[in-house]
């Protein structure tokens, strides 16, 4: 996911950012309710994005948001692990990308305590990246971040609704609470060991099973485990009928996803921030489960998935 760096510094420097390779957006459209009077034409703008579902998505709703405002799109989204798509967009080399507060903050800046507020976190990461040649436009309440979740049948039986009812049935009930986690959540300072500190949680190693992503998500609708590691805009939360425990004391970081342009290209296309505005107030975390589960429930592709939400929405029109 977004949060593990799966490249060092060195290896994206050597790999050039990943961007080794782009083909052009074609698509047939015009603009909407954004981008009248095409602001960007004679612009050539470069997306990317990472490599996974929703970044895809994202990624595409920004070039396809930005042909219909006229400019010429190249397309280099879907870049392996966090490192790769930011310092293209650093160094030039691309001009945009949805990024995560949290993200920034934690992985990139090194910071070891997120902020709880989120337009604070925001802010802050906002004003940390100007000295990068970095420009974050305004945030969406889209915050794909780490949740624990349980199916219906569980949910009726337990009753629980936040981590502190999770913590409190774990005291009560121990037998009750198993836990499907990722491995790196499992030893991660923000993942499971944070957070049963936070909550006052003592769930012993013999309860907690390590699995890859995709199976947690089974293993917890099916019931094999009480509650499962999810992450809050996955669409499989929605597909599978699963229910989200809230984090009532704010532990796990916020991950908003907000546009991140370079500053270069943003004092040279200034109606960038007005094209992507309208957008990024649309996006949340219902939206982007809707989305998501297109792609990974449906099989859907996910430019087309981006296209079609953006029609949908009237912010382009086709043809």
């Amino acid at each position: 996911m977004r949060r593990l760096l799966y490249l060092t510094m060195a290896v994206v420097l050597a790999s050039g950012c990943g961007l080794t390779s782009g083909s052009p957006m074609v698509d047939d459209v015009r603009p909407g309710s954004i981008g009248q009077g095409e602001p960007l034409k004679g612009a050539d703008l470069t997306v990317t994005s990472k490599e996974f579902t929703e970044q895809l998505i994202l990624g595409a709703i920004m070039g396809i948001a930005f042909e219909a405002a006229g400019a010429e799109v190249l397309d280099r989204t879907g870049i392996q692990g966090s490192v790769g798509s930011r310092e293209a967009v650093k160094s030039g080399e691309a001009d945009a990308v949805f990024e995560y507060t949290g993200t920034a903050w934690i992985t990139y800046m090194g910071n070891s305590k997120p902020i709880a507020d989120p337009r604070q976190q925001w802010k802050a990461v906002r004003d940390a990246d100007r000295e990068n040649g970095l420009t974050w436009l305004e945030p969406s309440t889209l915050n794909n971040t780490y949740a624990l979740a349980m199916n219906q049948a569980n949910a009726k039986k337990y009753g629980t609704k936040t981590l502190s009812d999770v913590a409190a049935l774990s005291k009560s009930d121990p037998a009750a609470v198993t836990l499907c986690v990722e491995g790196e959540f499992a030893n991660r300072a923000d993942g499971l060991p944070g957070m049963q500190k936070a909550y006052g949680m003592n769930i012993p190693p013999s309860r907690v099973t390590q699995m890859d992503t995709g199976i947690i998500y089974t293993q917890t609708a099916k019931g094999g485990c009480t509650y499962g590691e999810v992450f809050t805009t996955d669409g499989r939360i929605k597909s599978m009928n699963l229910v989200v425990m809230e984090d009532d004391k704010k532990f796990f970081p916020n991950y908003n996803a907000a546009p991140v342009i370079n500053t270069n290209t943003l004092e040279e296309w200034p109606a960038i921030a007005d094209i992507l505005d309208p957008i990024t107030k649309k996006l949340n975390n219902s939206v982007a489960q809707s989305l998501n589960a297109k792609v990974d429930v449906d099989g859907e592709d996910p430019h087309q998935v981006a296209l079609d939400w953006l029609v949908q929405e009237g912010f382009v029109k086709e043809g």
